[in-house]
């Protein structure tokens, strides 16, 4: 294919989310699972007029039930240290479960974070669900990594078929160690613990070709010093006789063409996902 960088930045796609990329359920179903005995244990307490005396009483023989109260301010640690910033002093809580805890101190922690304002008759009616809830925002913060690696795992289903097809084998996350026992092929790399997203080897002239792959949203600084990394990166392979494939999309690069432009000019194979449908890759030399 001649290269034509009008084509790349027009055909930049605005997002790869597919159906899994807003809520791992999986995950959070399991989360909340692991915490509904203690959960439902805790719901009765829920509009007790006296709670104080009822938590104790609850806890003196349900001493699990302090495991699921950090998340109930939708925090995962287990260790607490909170700051008092009028005494200037700190106070730690364990809620694994692992070590003895002063109930009365769990009191205070409950009241002071406001969590007793869940168990108020105007409150919530089910922790577990309350729980759910919680674990799909938690999770929500998950969403930058599995825009990353929506990129790679679409990329992986290209190279996967594309090396069915010719009977080539490929590596995901190929660094120099894994690429040497796999095909007995040395790679210099620019950094010692770099690794690629993908390689793909051909056993008939035992070539290999390095992937990488990424998508941006937004511009930056950032997509800048990668152009600046890949080109650099080309040419130390180049000198291995290594072909180096970048595929990079997303609409974050309308703000920052001209450096991709420069990448795009100076490396041999910089492409973008319209390009893989458009099987790019059965065009190179292999």
């Amino acid at each position: 294919m001649k290269k034509d960088f009008e084509q790349l930045k027009n055909t930049f796609k605005s997002s790869i989310k597919t159906w899994d990329y807003f809520v791992n359920w999986e995950k959070v179903f399991k989360n909340s699972s692991e915490l509904e005995i203690s959960l439902n244990k805790l719901n009765y307490l829920l509009g007790k007029n006296d709670f104080d005396g009822e938590f104790l009483k609850l806890y003196e023989n349900n001493k699990d039930i302090i495991k699921a109260i950090p998340v109930l301010l939708a925090v995962r640690e287990n260790n607490l240290e909170i700051y008092d910033d009028i005494k200037k002093t700190s106070k730690f809580f364990d809620f694994s479960g692992g070590s003895e805890i002063n109930p009365k101190q769990i009191l205070i922690f409950i009241k002071e974070t406001g969590i007793i304002k869940l168990f108020k008759e105007d409150g919530i009616k089910n922790l577990v669900d309350y729980v759910l809830g919680v674990e799909v925002g938690l999770d929500s913060n998950g969403r930058k990594n599995r825009g990353g690696k929506l990129m790679e795992r679409i990329v992986e289903m290209h190279v996967k078929e594309f090396s069915d097809k010719h009977g080539f084998s490929y590596l995901e996350q190929a660094n120099a160690r894994k690429i040497k026992q796999a095909w007995g092929i040395d790679v210099k790399f620019d950094k010692s613990s770099r690794s690629f997203d993908f390689a793909i080897f051909n056993p008939k002239n035992k070539s290999i070709k390095l992937f990488e792959a990424n998508f941006y949203n937004g511009g930056g600084s950032k997509l800048k010093s990668v152009c600046g990394e890949f080109r650099s990166l080309y040419n130390e392979l180049k000198s291995q006789n290594i072909d180096f494939i970048w595929v990079t999309d997303g609409l974050g690069w309308k703000t920052t063409l001209k450096p991709l432009e420069e990448t795009y000019n100076h490396n041999d194979y910089v492409y973008n996902l319209s390009m893989l449908e458009d099987n790019i890759l059965e065009e190179l030399n292999w």
